[in-house]
């Protein structure tokens, strides 16, 4: 599952961000913390057709493929939803929910401002589609993301590589030069499998250690000059 071609990424320990061909973000718990509108979304949806819905079983979605969730929620909840329809009925409460607010995480916005100082190209990868990603991207400077991949312009998501080497191969470079961040065991698989080194953010979830893979606790304080943690 490793990108054809793509180099074995040296040991990452001190490195500093900006060495790094490209920055290639996940979006929701990373970029924003919009994992909580997402919960209410599908409370919402399961009360609505009278079906259950806990923050247990939504903790166990996220990072996955809308459509992946969607199949999921539409087993346990036992609704006569299809997968797309489940979809697009989530996308109109989160999107009404970050059109109020949009829930910044802490750091994320001032890293990506280093990032484009220094140079340093940065893709969009999440699996939210796209007319979800649109008033997001609306709040920050224009040019802020060189490409954006989403859910709804892949074949398959993640935790599959496909996302991040989309990604790669629009920007020009190899996955394995790219430096990913994710709040998620199944972002960071889909990350590490396309070959990149992956700085792990958790928030809500907690992420397993893994080939490939260094933590944070928060991008607060982070810069395009700073060391990657050990």
């Amino acid at each position: 599952m490793r990108q054809p071609g793509s180099r074995v990424r040296p040991d990452s320990a001190g490195r500093r961000i900006d060495s790094y061909a490209a920055v290639l973000w996940d979006m929701d718990g990373t970029l924003v913390d919009t994992e909580p509108y997402w919960t209410v979304a599908e409370m919402a949806l399961a009360e609505r057709y009278g079906a259950t819905w806990t923050l247990a079983q939504s903790l166990e979605v996220v990072g996955f493929d809308l459509i992946d969730a969607a199949r999921l929620m539409r087993e346990q909840m036992g609704i006569d939803r299809t997968p797309a329809q489940i979809v697009e009925e989530m996308l109109d409460s989160v999107i009404e929910q970050v059109e109020q607010e949009v829930p910044w995480r802490e750091g994320s916005r001032e890293l990506l401002a280093s990032l484009r100082e220094a140079g340093v190209p940065c893709a969009l990868v999440t699996m939210s589609w796209t007319r979800f990603v649109k008033p997001i991207l609306e709040r920050l400077p224009e040019g802020t993301f060189a490409t954006v991949v989403t859910g709804d312009t892949v074949d398959r998501g993640k935790p599959h590589p496909e996302p991040y080497l989309t990604a790669a191969r629009r920007l020009n470079v190899l996955a394995g030069d790219c430096l990913a961040i994710e709040d998620s065991d199944t972002g960071a698989t889909s990350a590490a499998s396309a070959g990149c080194t992956v700085l792990c953010a958790p928030l809500h979830v907690a992420v397993p250690s893994g080939p490939g893979r260094v933590f944070t606790e928060s991008l607060a304080g982070l810069t395009a000059s700073s060391p990657m943690p050990s």
